[in-house]
């Protein structure tokens, strides 16, 4: 699948929720926005805006998810402290239930497969042919605590002299002053 595929595919999925009846509405992306926001804008005086906070797994997900609101004429935002996963908007609950949430959820699905297609064929062009997951074993043996297992013996380049990683050991900060030598300064009163 290429770039102009995937966008014909979100063009038709738009119009789809668009509730298009003829093919030249199908294939105007910018029709299909438009009863869309007519829509929402009749939705507004009977259903009012509520609150919603939506977290997104991956950063596409949520960049899809703002654009389409940003589409509609909806401000997502956030609130001070949450994480950059979280959207916030205020939007009619059917507009959601009917609109919003189900076309993101068809672009998002259309988006994902894409970007996994993609990056299927660039991993196997220039890393390896084999892009498959990781094989799943059986458990390891737990062990008692007298022996240590060969997997967790420590090998550091460089740095056997001292047994442990550089960061572990202890330095001397300069700043830091030495206790029990300085005098003290007597008060004139």
């Amino acid at each position: 699948m290429n770039e102009a595929i995937l966008i014909e595919k979100l063009m038709k999925v738009e119009a789809l929720f668009a509730g298009a009846a003829t093919e030249g509405e199908r294939i105007s992306a910018e029709r299909a926005r438009q009863c869309i926001l007519a829509r929402l804008q009749e939705l507004l005086p009977k259903d009012p805006p509520i609150e919603y906070k939506v977290t997104f797994p991956d950063m596409w997900s949520r960049k899809v998810f703002t654009a389409l609101l940003r589409r509609y004429n909806l401000k997502p935002y956030r609130y001070h402290r949450q994480r950059h996963t979280t959207v916030m908007v205020q939007v009619p609950k059917s507009f959601v239930e009917d609109t919003l949430w189900p076309e993101f959820q068809k672009i998002n699905e259309e988006l994902g497969t894409y970007l996994h297609q993609v990056t299927d064929r660039v991993v196997k062009q220039v890393l390896h042919e084999d892009s498959s997951d990781a094989e799943v074993v059986e458990e390891p043996l737990q062990i008692s605590m007298n022996q240590i297992p060969i997997s967790e013996s420590r090998i550091i380049p460089g740095d056997e002299k001292r047994g442990g990683p550089p960061d572990t050991q202890k330095k001397r900060d300069p700043k830091k002053r030495k206790r029990g030598k300085r005098k003290k300064k007597k008060r004139n009163r």
